[in-house]
């Protein structure tokens, strides 16, 4: 049973396609239409787009031999942004967008280092959203730090597309090995080098010293750093050290390194990172290449954004008069074209019902004159039947019919109707080249406006009892240029059921990096509010300041004038009329500088389809620029089709289903499946009580920082990582709140109602282990009674002094005793110690330990990672340089050198 259910989530969790739409496909060896985008705030430079071919075309060469000749790059697609002039040679863009790419080129908002990373918080064997490089670093001779940009693409590129992780570790450089040495943490162990403690540098020249053992650890001391020979016979590995010229493969299973503490290890369960990536989709179909040489060079096609082009397309058949759809359909258009569309974008107008009719050609949006023209064509009345095509089709006219392309532009297709004859415009849809966004309401809407989504790379929703669900559906369709801080930004959208005649207060936070174009919209069911507005300063606002809507939707607006005064907005409703009714507040804003990004929030699910049993992982980020946002509360609201909702707090923890700890990506499984149909996600980030900060450390999963060679038995330096200012070092930020809509989800093979547990508690992922006087000390975040959610029954833990032993056959292993140990709630800190009875124990002694869980229904989680604990026993300080000198030639230490540059 146990079995089972682990293949199921492993099934589940790693061969499921993960929420990243990227439009690359490998066809015959060769990857096509890898997007890379360069950010609309980059300088606009030649040389950038030249250098990013070269780039590309070593590393197509780099990774056939990499890869033992089954894949290469054949065709590359360079997103040129609006900012820069257009030319002859740069073509219109079909659904290529920069918030898709698989490459990013963007400057950093604090600048603080041009390290290449990938952002990657799926699972071992999962896709990652996207690779960052800075326009320093491509333009920028860094091949002596990192080795040449050909070289790091393949690493990044290794990250991104087939999730494997790096082979080395900052924060664990080095560790005591099964034959008692201290070795680096790498893979391969053949690189060679010299481990030493720079004293003074200056000029590029330092004074060294051999490396100590730290008497509390054993290990080499902190300052200690690895210097590799610049001349190696190494040939692995990639993921570790991709710059030395040997190096030109994965480490293989005969490689690998399974005792180093590195990410690759603790995510893959100590496999290769060549096992991984021959387990991937994409080398499970495909064969070596017969051809030794590599194939011909990439080809690149460079594409200019074009100005952002949106036509409504919205449904207005008999069932859009339930439920006041109609009305909210308009409330939700009004406040989008309104409060969310960029200025300067072009915009159209189609209803339909059984028929189509163009309501609005596209006009461009330069001020309230425009909006009101198009907002007095909603529609009044709702009858007729529903065909999705001819809606589709007369969008499409809107379009052409104002010289524009369909290609590139975007539909946004509302409907609540079934549709028969949808299938028919697939190949029209496919040809047009535009972008379709999807707004399902209620649980009748067509099943296969998801298929007309996923074929042109737009946006999923689904919207239904939640009443501000349209909103916040349309509130999320914002620019996908890479102009932030044009965007709009939603704070706040809360639906307030309130009894007759009774008040209800609220607040929302405005933090400083926010405040312009700032709008409080309030809508109700019966009978306008009465509406008071406080600034953080004490000036009012009331009913009378709020702009009723002419087409009586029931909604008014107030536009804050200039630039929002930054704390804590109050808010205060009264219901004037006798019984109850439904009255929600949406506040949004954009940034309030064109140079400061404002803090952001985006969430989705792990797949956009779920099958009963297997989970589902939510997933949030929070970030300023690229940096994460830490520190505060992240609660996800999940939606069935019947209006249940299941609130899910969201953890950045590094345990469960968070990969990383402390990167902004706040994760949770999701099991509480509640029928079959759509499933609709909201988060809601705030940071309250001054505990949100930023996270200035380099991000995971990028190459290495090499502070130097040797060459001809000298240290050759590299230049310092830059250091973060002391002011900036601890970088709090003010409380805020945000409010963000996630693309909706299918789930398929759930009965009705609630379901007894079927899946074991979640593998624990951060246990730590060392020696106090003569007991273990563990420590862990505790698992659920179902993955992550609850607390377990009880744990499993054995011990062994062989690594292998416990990897191989853990059952076996020496058990020890927890019978005094009772799980507490899941995400709260696990401690436990224990003496390791029938053993002997002496100085120098290691143990390996291993964790399982154990729920109520005696399902038993995976085996966690496997750690180590030494018994140590501190020397005589006068003695420690003398066993530092007797084990100097048998290790490296890498990476850990404060006095020459920092480590965050």
């Amino acid at each position: 049973m146990v079995l089972s259910l682990n293949v199921i989530l492993f099934l589940t969790l790693h061969l499921l396609p993960g929420m990243k739409s990227s439009m690359v496909n490998l066809i015959n060896n060769g990857y096509d239409g890898i997007v890379i985008a360069i950010n609309p705030s980059v300088p606009e430079d030649e040389k950038l787009i030249e250098n990013i071919k070269e780039m590309v075309t070593e590393a197509s060469t780099y990774l056939f031999y990499a890869t033992k000749r089954r894949v290469y790059f054949r065709n590359v697609r360079i997103l040129i942004p609006m900012t820069w002039k257009s030319k002859s040679e740069y073509f219109i863009p079909k659904q290529e967008s920069y918030d898709q790419a698989d490459v990013i080129v963007a400057n950093p908002y604090l600048k603080y280092g041009d390290d290449p990373y990938t952002l990657q918080y799926g699972r071992c064997g999962e896709k990652g959203k996207y690779i960052h490089f800075t326009p320093n670093f491509l333009l920028t001779d860094n091949f002596h730090i990192y080795g040449s940009r050909g070289r790091i693409f393949v690493h990044e590129w290794a990250h991104l597309r087939w999730g494997v992780f790096d082979e080395y570790n900052v924060d664990r450089p080095f560790y005591i090995s099964r034959k008692n040495t201290i070795e680096a943490t790498r893979c391969s162990t053949h690189i060679t080098g010299t481990n030493v403690v720079f004293k003074k540098c200056q000029g590029g020249s330092c004074i060294t010293k051999p490396c100590r053992r730290d008497s509390q650890t054993g290990l080499y001391e902190a300052k200690c750093t690895f210097i590799p020979e610049k001349s190696q016979t190494a040939k692995e590995s990639i993921m570790f050290i991709q710059s030395l010229h040997s190096v030109t493969e994965f480490c293989t299973e005969k490689t690998h390194n399974t005792e180093a503490p590195n990410l690759q290890n603790k995510m893959c369960n100590g496999k290769s990172t060549w096992d991984v990536i021959t387990n991937s989709v994409d080398f499970q179909n495909t064969s070596p290449m017969t051809e030794r040489n590599p194939p011909t060079r990439p080809t690149f096609s460079l594409l200019r954004s074009k100005q952002r082009v949106v036509c409504l397309v919205l449904d207005k058949s008999g069932s859009m008069s339930l439920e006041d759809r109609l009305i909210r359909m308009n409330q939700a258009a009004e406040l989008y074209l309104i409060q969310v569309i960029e200025k300067g974008s072009l915009v159209g107008m189609v209803t339909f019902d059984s028929v189509a009719k163009i309501q609005n050609h596209l006009t461009r949006i330069t001020d309230d004159n425009v909006y009101q023209k198009i907002t007095a064509n909603l529609p009044q009345e709702a009858n007729g039947g529903t065909s999705i095509c001819r809606g589709l089709k007369a969008g499409f006219q809107a379009i052409i019919h104002s010289n524009e392309s369909t290609s590139g532009s975007e539909i946004i297709l509302l409907t609540d109707g079934e549709d028969k004859e949808i299938n028919l415009c697939f190949e029209d849809v496919k040809q047009s080249g535009a972008i379709i966004h999807t707004i399902a309401l209620g649980p009748s809407a067509a099943k296969e406006l998801e298929t007309l989504s996923n074929m042109t790379g737009g946006y999923r929703f689904f919207a239904n009892k939640d009443i501000n669900g349209l909103t916040n559906a349309f509130s999320r369709i914002s620019s996908r240029s890479g102009s932030i801080t044009q965007q709009a930004i939603q704070l706040e959208s809360k639906a307030l059921n309130i009894t007759g005649r009774k008040r209800v207060n609220g607040t929302v936070p405005v933090d400083s990096t926010i405040g312009n174009d700032t709008f409080f919209v309030v809508t109700w069911t019966i009978k306008k509010p009465e509406i008071v507005l406080q600034d953080p300063k004490g000036k009012k606002y009331k009913t009378s300041d709020f702009k009723e809507d002419k087409l009586n939707i029931r909604s008014a607006r107030l536009r804050i004038p200039g630039i929002a005064e930054t704390g804590t907005w109050t808010y205060s409703l009264l219901n004037n009329h006798v019984s109850f009714q439904m009255l929600t507040v949406t506040v949004t804003t954009r940034a309030r500088s064109p140079t400061t990004p404002p803090v952001t929030a985006t969430a989705h699910m792990s797949q956009h389809t779920a099958h009963y049993p297997s989970p589902v992982i939510v997933y949030a980020q929070v970030s300023q620029g690229f940096l994460p946002v830490l520190g505060i509360s992240v609660i996800a609201i999940i939606e069935t089709e019947d209006g249940r909702q299941v609130t899910l707090e969201l953890w950045d923890n590094g345990a469960g289903a968070d990969t990383v700890k402390n990167d902004g990506i706040y994760s949770r499984y999701f099991t509480d499946y509640y029928g079959n149909g759509r499933y609709s996600l909201k988060v809601h980030a705030r940071g309250r009580d001054n505990t949100a900060r930023l996270n200035l450390r380099q991000p995971q999963n990028k190459a290495l920082y090499v502070p130097g060679y040797i060459e001809n038995g000298k240290i050759i330096l590299n230049p310092p990582r830059p250091e973060v200012r002391d002011d900036l070092a601890k970088a709090k930020i003010e409380d805020f709140s945000r409010l963000t809509y996630g693309e909706s989800f299918t789930v398929s093979g759930a009965l009705p109602g609630n379901h007894p547990s079927v899946l074991p508690p979640n593998k624990i992922t951060d246990l730590e282990a060392k020696f106090k006087e003569d007991y273990i000390q563990l420590s862990w975040t505790a698992p659920g009674n179902v993955l992550d959610k609850g607390k377990a029954n009880s744990y499993v833990i054995r011990i062994s002094k062989s690594f292998m032993d416990l990897q191989e056959d853990f059952d076996n292993a020496t058990l020890v005793n927890t019978s005094n140990l009772i799980p507490k709630e899941a995400g709260s800190k696990e401690n436990f110690e224990f003496k390791p009875e029938h053993f002997r124990v002496e100085n120098g002694t290691k143990f390996y330990v291993a964790v399982q869980a154990i729920n109520e229904a005696n399902l038993i989680s995976e085996v966690s990672h496997i750690v180590q604990a030494i018994k140590f026993i501190p020397l005589p300080e006068d003695s420690v340089h003398a066993l530092g000198t007797k084990i100097s030639a048998i290790s490296l230490a890498i990476f850990g050198l404060p006095m020459i540059f920092s480590i965050f």
